[in-house]
């Protein structure tokens, strides 16, 4: 009888152990799950609005207070026609219309490079940070190609914060005005997005 009581108390701590190794691997499986399903309504996200924002970015290379300054380029850079390597940082003015004494409504900062050695193509990586009204503190990010002395590029809309969040769509960019002597530029921006 003491042998029985002693294999069944064997058996019991098996199961029990089983068990609870069992039971401690769902709760834990079930806690650590790498992605799940969301309400978007509990999150505040109402209906996708498609926007349409206007402005004018103003590239000033030149001066004594430019607006884009160089920060790197390759051993090559100097030889190269297009100027391959050269990195740029920006703080670059947005403005309502295409006079640098225009209302300011944001701010493009970001990176741009030299990226192509066959024509001038630029990586572009930024922000466009807004500060007009309703709009200060959201931002639109790019991530894209600009074929500067193309008459209209595309680069796309890749995100967004504050009132632009879950922001994806494309910027159209066309030069308004660039001086050869100094390297300065305005270009219009037309950016359609949707956002929540």
């Amino acid at each position: 009888m003491a042998k029985t009581l002693q294999n069944l108390s064997s058996t019991y701590t098996i199961l029990i152990t089983t068990s609870f190794f069992f039971l401690s691997t769902l709760v834990t499986s079930e806690t650590h799950r790498f992605i799940r399903s969301l309400s978007s309504s509990k999150h505040g996200l109402k209906r996708e609005k498609l926007s349409h924002v206007h402005f004018y970015f103003h590239d000033i290379v030149s001066g004594r207070t430019p607006t884009a300054v160089k920060v790197a380029d390759a051993p090559t850079t100097n030889t190269s026609m297009t100027g391959f390597g050269t990195v740029f940082m920006m703080d670059d003015p947005l403005t309502i219309s295409p006079e640098s004494s225009s209302k300011l409504v944001g701010k493009a900062q970001g990176i741009y490079a030299s990226a192509s050695q066959s024509e001038l193509g630029l990586l572009m990586a930024l922000n466009f940070v807004f500060v007009e009204r309703k709009y200060n503190g959201s931002t639109l990010s790019v991530l894209g190609r600009n074929t500067v002395f193309s008459a209209m590029r595309e680069m796309p809309i890749v995100g967004g914060s504050g009132l632009f969040r879950f922001a994806r769509g494309y910027a159209h960019a066309s030069t308004h005005q660039f001086d050869i002597k100094t390297g300065d530029a305005v270009v219009e921006y037309n950016v359609y997005v949707f956002h929540y």
